[in-house]
This record gives C-alpha cells, structure tokens and sequence, in this order.
C-alpha cells in the first residue's frame, strides 16, 4: 500500500486493522459487522416459518447463515490472507449470494449480493472492486429483464444503492486507513530525519569544540609544568573556558533546530584551533564572495576538515582555499587512515551539500597529505 496508489493495477489491501486494539476491540468489530446481517437472516427467517414453507425456504436459511457467516470472517480476517486465498473467498461469497437468491426464487434477492461486493472491494485491488460493481448491477438488471420480459424501473433504481452505495462506502474506508497510514509513515520518516540531523549536528558541533578544547588544555599544561609563558597559559585557559560554554550553547540551539553556523566566525576558529595545536595555517582574507546558499554548507565542511587535520593528520600545514563556489582544506600530514572509507564525518557532508547541488571530495594528494574539498559545478 505504501508503494501503490489505491487504484494502482496490483494495489492488493494490506493492513493490520486490528494492531492497535486487543481482544475485545476485534469482538467488538464482529458484533459489528454481525448486525449488518440482521436484515437478511430476519427475511430468511420469516420466510421459513410461513405455513406453506417447504424445504427450499430452510434450506434458503440455511445457505444464508453461512453466507453471513461466510462475509464475517472474508471481512474480519480476508485481509490477511494472500491474493489467491482472496479471490476464493470473494469467489465463495459470490457463489452464496447468487445461491440465496435462486433458493428465494426472486431476482431481486440479488441484492444480498452487496455483501459479496462490499467483501470483493475490501479484499481485491480498487479497479477489481469497480468492475465487480458494474458486472453485479448489469446482472440484476438482466435477471429481472428475464424473469419478468420487461424492466420494472422502480425495482431498476434498486439496484443503484445495491451496487454503488457498498463500493462507495469501502472504497472510502479504504483511503482513510491509507490516509491513516500514510500520516504514520510521514511522522515515522519526520522522527528518524530529525534523529539523523540531530547526531549529524552534534557531531559536527562536539567534533570540533572537544578537539580544539583538547588542543587548548594541552598547549596551557605544557606551558604550566615548563613555567615558561605563565600569561600565555592563562589566555589558552580562559579560552578552554569560553569554548566550554560556548559549546554547552551550540548544543542548546542544536537540539532545538535553530543553530546556523556562520563561515566567517568558523573560518576566526579554524585559525585559533590551529595556532594552538601548532599548525602553520594559511586562510582566505574573507567569506563575502561566497554564495549565501553555500556558506552554512562551507562552514560544516571547514569545521569537520580542520577538526580532522588537527586530530589525525600530525601535520605541521595546513592551507584553506575558498573560491566563489568553492572550499578546500590541504595538509601535508602523513596519516593514512583518513583515505580508509568516508566516515560518519564526510557522510554528514556530503548529505549537506546534496542539498544545495554540491559534492564533497576527499583524498591523498600525490605529493603527500591530504586534501578535501567541497564544491558546486
């Protein structure tokens, strides 16, 4: 159903009316659909009791308990069955139905046979369901032709809510519940989407904050236990410091959706983390040129690039190239495991500039270290 409009050539029904209730909520339904059935056992009854009643009235009774019993269990549990157990069913009720009427030897006990038809349009595919319709109201038409040489027009019209009243009634019940189930997909793919993009943020956010954290509380150890720039130690700490909070605010407006990373500021960051981890870095002047549809996208991939070079390549340079549709970031680092598969990194990337026509490009360099780009034709 998921696949296939209701319509569809092959769209066969297939869903679980009952996974959200128990016991007595299925009984509850059979109750239901056993009082639909009143009408037509009261008739058969009645007809069976009369004085000259004979066999075939009982055995009329007969047949159309069995009918009714028949339609409960097509209507209750016939959906969970597969097309060619289906088409017996409906083929059976069918059977029945006409049964009935040439044991009640009058063609407008035809009619009973809605309850063949409103089990063929909840079991079959829509276009079978309609066809169906057509054939049973221009077989009740050509019974009463035959058996009585002309068309009683009252007895005609009859005919009308017989058909078009049960395929209109299930066919709307039917795109309810794809309705229905549509919604719970739509809210199924929002929930895992939003999952996605809150990991990927958070990743993208702690990635970075925690590596230049890192980097900042090392470089003020260092300097403490060798005494040789105590001022310095303090500035790298108040830094450790203000990026704490800093990152404790990211991930605040991450988990609410409204964080929008900014090229400029991330581009003053990569230069911080870099000068404290010791990295010789190269960076463009400014970020102005940049499209405004490509500078978030750009400032994820200069965050997760220089986060890499800073954690995996033990490079000593790193230059930052930044054209009008484009970003590379390029170390001279030795490390081999960054061109080992894309990584949680890159992939959050590279679905990031998916949309806004953009790729993400990541590999050796022949010469040595290490390069990624992003970039739009």
């Amino acid at each position: 159903m998921r696949e296939q409009d209701l319509f569809g050539a092959r769209a066969w029904p297939s869903w679980n009316i009952s996974r959200s209730g128990n016991r007595l909520a299925g009984a509850r339904g059979i109750v239901v659909l056993a009082l639909f059935l009143v009408w037509p056992f009261w008739t058969a009854a009645h007809a069976a009791v009369q004085p000259h009643a004979g066999p075939v009235h009982v055995a009329a009774v007969v047949v159309t308990v069995v009918y009714g019993a028949s339609w409960i269990v097509a209507m209750a549990y016939g959906i969970g069955r597969p097309p060619s157990e289906r088409m017996v069913l409906v083929g059976w009720l069918f059977a029945l139905g006409v049964g009935v009427a040439a044991l009640r030897g009058n063609p407008v006990e035809l009619g009973h046979l809605a309850y063949a038809l409103t089990a063929a349009v909840w079991l079959l595919p829509a276009r079978w369901g309609l066809l169906l319709g057509l054939v049973v109201a221009v077989a009740q038409l050509t019974a009463l032709l035959v058996t009585t040489g002309s068309v009683d027009w009252s007895a005609a019209l009859a005919v009308i809510p017989s058909t078009v009243t049960p395929v209109a009634l299930v066919l709307l019940i039917r795109l309810l519940i794809q309705l229905s189930q549509a919604r719970e997909e739509i809210e199924t793919l929002a929930t895992a989407a939003e999952r996605a993009r809150l990991a990927r943020d958070l990743h993208d956010v702690l990635g970075h904050s925690l590596t230049t954290i890192t980097v900042k509380a090392g470089l003020a150890r260092r300097l403490l236990e060798s005494g040789t720039d105590h001022e310095r130690a303090v500035t790298e700490l108040h830094d450790v410091e203000r990026l704490s909070r800093q990152a404790h605010a990211e991930i605040r407006t991450t988990v609410s959706g409204h964080r929008r990373p900014s090229l400029a500021v991330e581009l003053v960051g990569a230069r911080e983390a870099l000068r404290a981890a010791g990295i010789e870095a190269t960076l463009p002047p400014a970020t102005d040129h940049v499209p405004a549809d490509l500078r978030e996208p750009f400032a994820y991939v200069l965050r997760e690039g220089v986060t890499n070079v800073i954690r995996h390549s033990g490079a000593l340079r790193c230059e930052i190239r930044l054209g009008d549709s484009s970003l590379e970031i390029r170390d001279n680092g030795r490390s081999p495991a960054r061109s080992h598969g894309s990584g949680n990194g890159l992939s959050g990337l590279a679905e990031r500039l998916r949309a806004v026509d953009g790729r993400i490009e990541a590999g050796p360099l022949p010469q040595g270290g290490f390069r990624l780009r992003a970039s739009r034709a």
